[in-house]
């Protein structure tokens, strides 16, 4: 009775095993040969993913600092992508630590926080999943931070970001 008993229990984990491994392989792509609700062929995910990518413009930015118009390019990430979607955006940026300008975002964007190391004048980085800060000088650091961008040529930004509040607006470029 014992062994009955535990042969049927093996077989039920074995079953089991078997279905975990069977199942992941039926979601994303479907039935082969049939054509996902996109119009995409299976096989065709790698494709897909370079389509959906910022196209090259579409990472081309200006950044307008208290009047002043930067050009700036975007990172090719999810972050970036997201806040992409959110421009043209204007934030009033509030003043820390004499090196940056930072202000919340109505929802959170996605993020991936790693350490950066060094700070660069022109940096756009997202801290924690809402904080969009803009630096106005270069220093290094411990905090981590997800990039969302870069002032190309950052020159006059210290000046240009003032000592107080900024009105800082990001618009796609012409």
């Amino acid at each position: 009775m014992k062994n009955a008993e535990r042969r049927r229990k093996v077989g039920v984990i074995c079953l089991l095993a078997l279905a975990l491994l069977i199942l992941p392989g039926c979601g994303a792509q479907g039935v082969p040969g049939e054509s996902s609700p996109g119009g995409s062929a299976p096989g065709r995910q790698e494709a897909d993913r370079e389509e959906t990518e910022m196209p090259g413009s579409a990472r081309n930015i200006e950044v307008e600092i208290n009047g002043k118009t930067y050009a700036a390019s975007l990172e090719d990430n999810d972050t970036a992508a997201a806040f992409a979607e959110r421009i043209p955006l204007t934030l009033q940026m509030e003043e820390l630590n004499g090196n940056e300008k930072y202000a919340y975002a109505d929802e959170p964007l996605p993020s991936d926080p790693a350490e950066v190391g060094r700070i660069e004048a022109g940096d756009i980085m997202l801290y924690g999943d809402d904080c969009i800060v803009v630096f106005y000088k270069s220093f290094d650091t411990q905090y981590s931070y997800t990039r969302i961008g870069r002032i190309d040529d950052a020159e006059g930004i210290e000046d240009a970001a003032g000592g107080g509040t900024a009105s800082v607006r990001f618009v796609p470029a012409d």
